[in-house]
């Protein structure tokens, strides 16, 4: 079992509730994705991250150490996806 998940916040989080529900969505995707991708899996990918927020629907992905191409793409796709917002706009900060 996980305990040490990115904590989820949104900009007007308590007007907008849906914005942490579609990031709940989008981290739960990317762990998918990260499990059948080839290397580490999820674990790796939860160990990596501090924070994942959406300002004004940009997703904000925030990581303890700066993540490569295949992290980078995990969440573009996931956040492109219908679990997601459908957009690709992402950034990552380290």
């Amino acid at each position: 079992m996980f305990l040490d998940h990115p904590s989820i916040t949104a900009t007007d989080s308590q007007s907008e509730p849906e914005r942490i529900e579609r990031l709940n969505r989008v981290y739960g995707y990317a762990l998918a994705l990260a499990d059948g991708a080839e290397g580490a899996g999820s674990a790796a990918l939860t160990d990596r991250l501090n924070q994942l927020h959406d300002h004004k629907g940009t997703l904000i992905v925030f990581w303890n150490k700066a993540p490569g191409e295949p992290e980078r793409a995990i969440f573009a796709r996931a956040r492109a996806s219908k679990a997601g917002a459908g957009t690709t706009c992402v950034e990552h900060e380290s």
